[in-house]
């Protein structure tokens, strides 16, 4: 789990750097296709079987949003401190809990109405309106947590009847052509450099989801959400190693806020599954 965050983490300097040259739009659409090329032997080895579903237009959905969010928080990366669009980026989990609440119907209860009012709080730490003014790209990293939540919700309603190999199989095949439209208007042929952040940041993101899911296969992910808040020194680190950013004391503490309040409601969610499990 720990070298999952490590590579995720550098995910964002690889992000950084690649849009030196190109703009972040096209970045998006290279980090899907360089995906879809790494996994495409494993898609050929689940054959065509691997596609049949019946909820091709959920699948649509997802990658719609999923390509919206990741435009939203590669740009957001490219206006804002590496640790700052981290820290907004685990109120990801908030903003699903409420969505399952108004859309799949999920209780929500006291205690985890109060974590996610703390969330808020921290989040508004962060961005303290009123003091300074909200940047637009913290605004595009708060879009992001929110695309995130709600891919999760979908993800959620998928796999209620479709198989994992399935949901990926059509994440990877569906959003290439979908970030390529936007990435037209901006298109440049990356340099040499740029194209070895390319190929790092493809290779980053692949190997860190499949170590994530092999933690998850290892251990509950209530029992792992603590180490996904590692990601904050780490990327904190980076950003002050390769662009000499230095995140503020607010940052820390909305994101200790925001992380606790993550944690809280993952580990109450985890412990009402396991007892409608049990039952």
């Amino acid at each position: 789990m720990l070298g999952a965050m490590v590579l995720f983490s550098t995910m964002g300097v690889f992000i950084k750097l690649s849009s030196v040259q190109l703009d972040p739009l096209e970045v998006v659409f290279f980090r899907n296709f360089l995906a879809l090329v790494l996994m495409l032997p494993w898609i050929i080895k689940q054959g065509p079987a691997v596609f049949k579903s019946e909820r091709k237009k959920l699948y649509t959905a997802r990658a719609i949003f999923n390509v919206v969010g990741i435009a939203a928080g590669f740009t957001a990366l490219t206006l804002i401190p590496l640790a700052e669009a981290t820290a907004l980026s685990f109120t990801a989990p908030l903003f699903a809990t409420i969505g399952a609440a108004l859309i799949l119907g999920e209780i929500v209860r006291k205690r985890r109405v109060i974590a996610i009012v703390f969330g808020f709080i921290g989040m508004l730490i962060i961005l303290r309106p009123g003091i300074e003014t909200i940047s637009p790209g913290a605004l595009l990293a708060i879009a992001n947590a929110i695309t995130i939540a709600i891919t999760v919700l979908i993800v959620k309603k998928l796999t209620t009847t479709e198989r994992p190999a399935t949901i990926v199989a059509y994440m990877a095949l569906l959003q290439t052509p979908m970030a390529f439209i936007p990435a037209v208007f901006y298109w440049e042929w990356p340099n040499l450099i740029t194209w070895l952040w390319l190929f790092c940041l493809a290779g980053a993101g692949t190997a860190g989801h499949l170590m994530y899911t092999k933690a998850i296969e290892l251990a509950e992910v209530s029992q792992l959400q603590p180490l996904d808040f590692i990601r904050l020194p780490i990327i904190a680190f980076l950003g002050y190693v390769f662009f000499s950013e230095e995140p503020t004391i607010w940052i820390w503490i909305g994101g200790a806020v925001i992380f606790l309040a993550t944690a809280y409601v993952t580990h109450r969610e985890a412990t009402i599954a396991k007892q409608i499990h049990n039952n």
